[in-house]
């Protein structure tokens, strides 16, 4: 007894599904790729991966390159150009920003790079206890080295762009303010293998945060959220907790942004 054909509808699904997950092989790390590559990437076959490239090729959504390779085409980079435009990072990030507060109980700030390797903090949800940490100068600069997400955005930072500021007199905000290069150094490191950074009254005596990256479309920190709030409330302990919530909620705006999953595993 034979077996009915395959409807067009459902093999155009899976056709779809098939040129999605070629896409779905770009990431930072990978911007081009072979045709081979592909299919060992995803499973499929080399003639299938050779007629999926050839349609999505025709539509702009790949291109070749040198040596027979495949890169993004301009569809896609239109397509993302048009997203990112009108996608403000405060409003990406508003949502979980919100979800962030309501789980912790503590005040969430959103905070930027500024192009003199100096951070902003641009918005806040803040704590509904009666006790509780206010951003105050949204968008005036600070130094990186002076609390959590300063810390964050210099770990995580080019070497070469980290060592500048490094370079720099460090100034500090309190007595417990990191000012020396080696040590900083040091923390850096250990804040790039464990994804957030503590600030014990680093910033504002009396104030304890916790902070963690924002990864853009081309796999760079460029922002970062923080919980924050009195040292009372939050121990050493209590920020090393809430790293994990921190970090859910960095990754939904990291994804409005276009980053790649991987992103958040790399050194810069």
């Amino acid at each position: 007894m034979s077996m009915a054909p395959e409807s067009p509808k459902r093999g155009g699904v899976q056709s779809i599904d098939r040129a999605v997950a070629l896409l779905r092989c770009f990431t930072p790390g990978r911007p081009e790729l072979s045709a081979s590559e592909f299919a060992r990437l995803t499973g499929l076959s080399t003639s299938t991966t050779h007629r999926l490239l050839s349609a999505l090729q025709a539509n702009g959504l790949v291109r070749q390159v040198a040596h027979r390779r495949y890169e993004l085409g301009p569809l896609v980079l239109r397509l993302s150009h048009a997203v990112t435009a009108r996608l403000d990072l405060r409003d990406a990030a508003r949502p979980a920003m919100r979800r962030l507060r309501d789980l912790t109980g503590e005040t969430v700030g959103l905070h930027v790079l500024l192009p003199n390797l100096t951070r902003a903090v641009v918005d806040q949800v803040e704590s509904d206890q009666s006790l509780r940490r206010t951003y105050v100068g949204l968008g005036e600069p600070i130094p990186l080295n002076q609390g959590g997400p300063g810390k964050v955005l210099l770990a995580f930072l080019s070497e070469r762009d980290r060592e500048e500021v490094l370079a720099r007199p460090l100034e500090a905000a309190t007595p417990t303010t990191p000012v020396d290069p080696d040590t900083l150094r040091t923390e850096l490191a250990a804040i790039r293998a464990q994804g957030y950074a503590i600030s014990p009254a680093q910033r504002v005596p009396g104030i304890n945060t916790v902070a963690v990256p924002i990864w853009d479309h081309t796999g760079r920190v460029t922002a970062s959220i923080s919980v924050t709030g009195p040292a009372p409330r939050l121990p050493e302990e209590r920020l090393r907790e809430l790293a994990a919530p921190a970090r859910e909620a960095a990754w939904r705006v990291s994804e409005l942004l276009g980053a790649a999953p991987e992103a958040s595993h790399g050194e810069p």
